[in-house]
């Protein structure tokens, strides 16, 4: 069990969504945010930095969406489901959109093949919670 997890079993308000599958979209989110911070910051730090702008880009705005799908996903108490399915879908496209572009230079780069990686992760554990019932049922009442 992971201390996200824990938390969640932790809080008197209980999701409607399986604490399994949000603990699992925090734990990698959190891992997508660190590594896509790590890989701009080592992206800075190579030698041929020009070629590396987009994937710095990419990465910056990856780790910032991911870190705000962790805090929605965190606060089950007042949780505006709406708002949390569309940061799902938005982390989930900001991450293909990162490990994409760090795709592309991880035969060069030990960080962003690693990078590539857990964004990847980190689109299954959103599509995973996208494509629980209760946000299915939550789409056809909202159109969201």
């Amino acid at each position: 069990m992971t201390l996200a997890r824990d938390m969640l079993e932790a809080s008197p308000v209980k999701s409607v969504l399986t604490a399994d599958d949000v603990a699992a979209a925090i734990d990698a989110g959190m891992t997508c945010a660190q590594a896509c911070t790590s890989c701009a910051d080592s992206c800075l730090a190579e030698e041929e930095v020009a070629a590396l702008r987009r994937c710095v880009v990419l990465c910056v705005a990856c780790a910032d969406v991911c870190a705000t799908t962790v805090r929605l996903l965190s606060r089950p108490y007042g949780a505006q489901h709406a708002v949390t399915h569309r940061a799902l879908k938005a982390c989930a496209r900001a991450c293909g959109s990162s490990a994409e572009e760090c795709e592309r230079h991880a035969s060069h780069h030990h960080h962003c093949a690693l990078c590539a990686k857990a964004c990847r992760a980190c689109i299954q554990a959103c599509n995973t919670l996208l494509e629980a019932e209760a946000f299915n049922e939550l789409e056809k009442l909202t159109g969201a």
